[in-house]
This record gives C-alpha cells, structure tokens and sequence, in this order.
C-alpha cells in the first residue's frame, strides 16, 4: 500500500504544471483538502483521497491507474465518489457522495476550501457570484451547513 507521503507525492506530480482559478498552484488546493480531512477527524484513506479527490476528474491520472493502485478499496471508492462525471445532475453527484462511506468528509473539505473567502476575493465578481451559488447548493443537496467550517 501507498504511505500518505508517497500519495501526497504522486498527486503532486500529476497535478505539477496546473493551478486553479486564481491562479495559485493546484497542489495548494489539494494540501487544504487533506489538512481539512485531517482537522475533521478523518482518517488517512480518507486523506489519501483528498490528496486524490481531482486526479481522475482532472484527468491527471487515469481511472485505470486509480484501479490498479496500491491504495484501499475505500479509498478508491472516496475518489470515484467525488469524480464529477460529464452532464451528471449535481443531484446526482451528490447522492453518489452520500452513499460512498467516508465520501462526504472529503467533499466537505474539498467544499470548504473551494468557498474560502480569501480564494474567492481575488476571482471578478461574476466568476466569485457564480461559484458561491454553486458551492452553496451543493452543500444543500449534501445537508451541510450553509457556511463552510475552514
């Protein structure tokens, strides 16, 4: 099995080169993710697939890869679970999160992240309107709270 340290490397590397909408490296977003995981209690398949959590959806690594890594079966599991798929309804997406154990903390984190203030601010105004929607009702089709735990 992967350590933590060899997941964190591995998705390093295969995000290296990408940054997010702010334009900071993408391997910030994922840190958070994982520190935000590990702050919820959760455990470390959990925050292996924080680490992981936008591999396959951002096409940095392959869904073969992810079948045939040395990683828990959960952990897999989390991933694929918070993969958003092409023309899926955030319903859902959602309820694929809500019946994958251990899914929703990372989603949350994940979620967290993404409606940070800071992260927003330095988006225009049309870009930052948008996302908040979008994140807000995503976390109500999960039952979150409507404000993010940082």
């Amino acid at each position: 099995m992967l350590t933590l340290a060899e997941v964190e490397t591995l998705a390093r590397t295969a995000h290296e080169g990408q940054t997010d909408k702010a334009g900071r490296p993408y391997a910030e977003h994922l840190r958070a993710v994982a520190e935000g995981v590990r702050s919820r209690g959760g455990d470390d398949e959990q925050i292996a697939a924080a680490w992981l959590h936008d591999s396959v959806e951002d096409d940095a690594l392959t869904g073969e890869w992810l079948r045939a890594a040395a990683l828990s079966d959960r952990t897999k599991r989390i991933v694929l679970a918070v993969t958003k798929r092409a023309g899926e309804p955030p319903q859902a997406y959602a309820a694929r999160i809500l019946a994958t154990p251990g899914a929703l903390l990372v989603k949350e984190a994940d979620l967290a992240h993404n409606a940070d203030p800071d992260r927003l601010a330095v988006l225009d105004e049309p870009t930052r309107t948008r996302l908040t929607e979008k994140y807000a009702r995503m976390r109500a089709l999960l039952g979150l709270p409507a404000r993010p735990v940082h």
